[in-house]
């Protein structure tokens, strides 16, 4: 029997694949442009004549890393990120577990202001007074202070991480205890084994998020030029000795600064995915 045509189907598919083709051009077209912008000329990029590089400069890359120490700023960077990643994982899977698994006073107030704050972004409003808390502390000008202002309360963070270790059953902490495992050793033998998936969300959002920040930086590093990430020194290209912005260098540092987070993305890629989907389905 000839199945027949369901033209309604068949438009809802055509829409569907327009949308993602779409979708797919407007997220890496900026990033092509950048990158090929890289190989260009100063002249030629901001032209704008041509998508290809008429002719292919690779010593814009050599430049970067020789004459503008792009190499220190991108070691700034990863330090920076590394020591994000740690203190957000860290406090995220420990307040997580305690909101999570035991009781304390204030708990519920504490979880009503976490709230609240999910849901408040203060922006640059807070970037004063925290500026100043940090400067009466001596924090700043180095890059752990500037990752302890970065990482933040990690409130979001925090309700991921309650809620995957929700799913785990109650039970097995109490096998654990009973086989003479203190809190901790539950949290550190246990819970956190269970939940790698949710490690590596969080640990990616902190790690891309550290990497992406600017004004943050900008501002707790621009004392000490010495310890600038990568974004703060891209940017500052704008601002050229040459009278004019190197926007084929900054192409070249935007470039640089796309390779951790997808290398970063490649190696958790697998937890990432396992992390978000994690309790979309219970039962």
């Amino acid at each position: 029997m000839k199945k027949r045509f369901n033209g309604r189907a068949f438009l809802g598919k055509a829409l569907g694949v327009i949308f993602v083709a779409a979708l797919l051009v407007f997220t890496l077209y900026p990033v092509l442009y950048a990158i090929l912008g890289s190989f260009k000329t100063n002249m030629e990029l901001v032209l704008g004549e041509t998508f290809l590089p008429s002719q292919w400069h690779f010593e814009n890359y050599v430049y970067a890393f020789d004459k503008l120490n792009f190499f220190q700023y991108t070691l700034n960077s990863v330090i920076l990120c590394g020591i994000c990643t740690v203190l957000s994982i860290f406090i995220s899977s420990m307040a997580g577990y305690c909101m999570a698994r035991h009781e304390f006073p204030f708990k519920k107030l504490l979880n009503t202001l976490y709230l609240a704050l999910m849901f408040i972004s203060l922006g640059s409003v807070s970037i004063y007074p925290v500026y100043v808390l940090m400067n009466d502390l001596k924090m700043t000008n180095n890059l752990f202070g500037l990752a302890l202002v970065i990482t933040g309360g990690q409130a979001a963070n925090i309700f991921l991480v309650r809620g995957f270790i929700n799913t785990v059953p109650r039970e097995l902490d109490e096998s654990a205890f009973l086989d003479g495992c203190t809190p901790f050793g539950i949290y550190w033998r246990l819970i956190i084994p269970l939940i790698r998936p949710m490690i590596a969300v969080v640990g990616l959002f902190a790690f891309r998020n550290a990497w992406n920040d600017y004004i943050t930086s900008m501002v707790f590093t621009i004392g000490r030029k010495a310890i600038q990430p990568l974004t703060v020194a891209v940017i500052a290209l704008r601002y050229s000795a040459n009278a004019a912005a190197e926007w084929h260098i900054m192409a070249a540092g935007a470039s640089i600064a796309l390779l951790p987070v997808l290398i970063v993305y490649a190696f958790t890629n697998k937890q990432f995915i396992s992390g978000l989907t994690a309790g979309a389905v219970k039962g």
